[in-house]
């Protein structure tokens, strides 16, 4: 069941950035009098089709969700018939050429920007930015974080939400910055400025950059009550109930939620001997944590079972931050910018060899981030896909013959020189292009793969 609602979301996602995208192309292609013989969502068998005559635009949807593309008039790909010249592509003036092909990832722009929007104004929950605790000899230990602090900026940043926190943090990380200040409320409402220190040994990736800095989510403590079951999960098959108190595992006292968490966590697959308190009496029970992989590619137990936490207590850790929709527009432009020159420069890190290739995702995380995204709510769904509109239209736009990029520099070579680049070199460095993509694409899946079985 969980893998059917991954791979629902991830057909959605992929669907409508596809859409987008080729959307870009066909509108602008339109506009400058270009004819677009088709317009497919996915590859392979025509699943739908739609053609309101002959002459006009055959609309597609394929069975392969994993793509799409918009098929135009050009003599290079085909013959053309004489009244369907003038509206060839290859006939086109530069600049019309030059728009149809960057309309496609400038669209995914858009789209994030909208998706952003769409989120600012609909208010994103998040936990408080309170700090839970501090690893001994971290990063942040020597900048002084102490448990208690809540962070309210970060290089003059707002920070409303603990994903905001660390999300500006690695963002500033990237970006080179080796001294990021930090302000700071302590329990006694005195601010303070906290100054991190980084070197480039702490930003080889996001996980690693979490582990030096050290610093843990304000968490309160919970009882071990079992509250949520699912039904195909092993909590319920193992015969705990909802009410159910957590007393001891494997003869150690259980006394909070969060160690019965990390406790079930580090074992999965192995059985656990509990005792539990239900209606004033004390039973024993094993359980067997079924082993999950994460997307970082850790194995961790998962048992299927929420807590029973009370509402106030739950509320008391979160925080809406909304904007209206007027003041949401530019934040919404500043964060597809931030986080469109963040990839461009995660990429540059990867390539000279100062990031680690594990910061890539192939389809299998995507997929998952995709269902996880969607099972936190609709705002960090569309989060999710603000943020892969966002890597497609940069990633489309990169100098790579075959991707929209690669044709940009075709169009701008021809500017220089007068006159289109041969078919014959454009088809050497498209096959070199696509053997790069391939290369690429085969590395993601291999990386992918070690993370499942990690």
């Amino acid at each position: 069941m969980e893998t059917l609602h991954t791979v629902f979301y991830f057909v959605v996602a992929i669907a409508v950035l596809v859409a987008f995208h080729e959307f870009g192309h066909f509108w602008v292609a339109r506009k400058v009098g270009v004819k677009v013989i088709r317009f497919s969502i996915g590859f392979g068998k025509p699943l739908w089709t739609w053609q309101k005559s002959p002459n006009d635009t055959e609309f597609v949807v394929a069975a392969i969700p994993l793509g799409g593309y918009v098929k135009m008039v050009d003599e290079r790909e085909e013959a053309v018939k004489p009244e369907d010249l003038p509206y060839a592509f290859n006939r086109q003036p530069l600049l019309a050429r030059t728009a149809v092909v960057a309309a496609g990832p400038i669209f995914n722009l858009l789209l994030a920007v909208f998706l952003f929007w769409l989120v600012l104004v609909i208010g994103e929950v998040g936990v408080k930015p309170l700090v839970g605790g501090v690893e001994p000899g971290c990063l942040a230990e020597q900048a002084g974080f102490v448990k208690g602090d809540e962070i309210l900026s970060i290089d003059e940043r707002p920070t409303p939400t603990w994903i905001e926190a660390l999300d500006t943090l690695l963002t500033l990380a990237i970006d080179g910055k080796t001294e990021i200040n930090v302000l700071t409320k302590a329990i006694d409402d005195s601010q303070q400025v906290r100054l991190i220190h980084l070197s480039e040994d702490d930003v080889q990736s996001p996980e690693t950059l979490h582990k030096h800095l050290g610093l843990k989510p304000w968490v309160p403590t919970i009882k071990p009550v079992i509250g949520k079951l699912l039904d195909d999960g092993v909590a319920k098959q193992a015969g705990l109930q909802t009410g159910d108190l957590i007393v001891s595992a494997d003869g150690g006292v259980i006394a909070d939620w969060q160690q019965w968490v990390e406790y079930v966590q580090a074992r999965p697959d192995v059985e656990i001997k509990l005792l539990i308190e239900r209606g004033g009496a004390q039973l024993p029970l094993s359980i067997t944590p079924r082993k999950e992989q994460q997307t970082d590619g850790k194995a961790v137990g998962k048992i299927g079972a929420g807590v029973d936490a009370p509402k106030e207590l739950l509320e008391s850790m979160l925080v809406t931050h909304a904007l209206s929709p007027w003041d949401a527009i530019p934040v919404a432009g500043q964060r597809v910018w931030f986080y469109a020159t963040t990839t461009l420069k995660m990429m540059g890190k990867m390539v000279v060899g100062s990031a680690s290739v594990e910061n890539l995702s192939g389809p299998i995380s995507i997929a998952q981030y995709a269902g996880q995204s969607a099972e936190m709510g609709l705002t960090a769904f569309l989060k999710f896909l603000g943020l892969v509109s966002v890597s497609l239209g940069v990633l489309n736009l990169l100098p790579v013959p075959v991707l929209d990029g690669g044709h940009l520099v075709f169009f701008a070579l021809e500017a220089i020189k007068g006159s289109p680049v041969s078919e014959k070199i454009q088809l050497v460095f498209q096959q070199a292009g696509m053997l790069l993509l391939m290369l690429l694409m085969a590395l993601a899946m291999f990386l992918d793969i070690g993370r499942l079985f990690a």
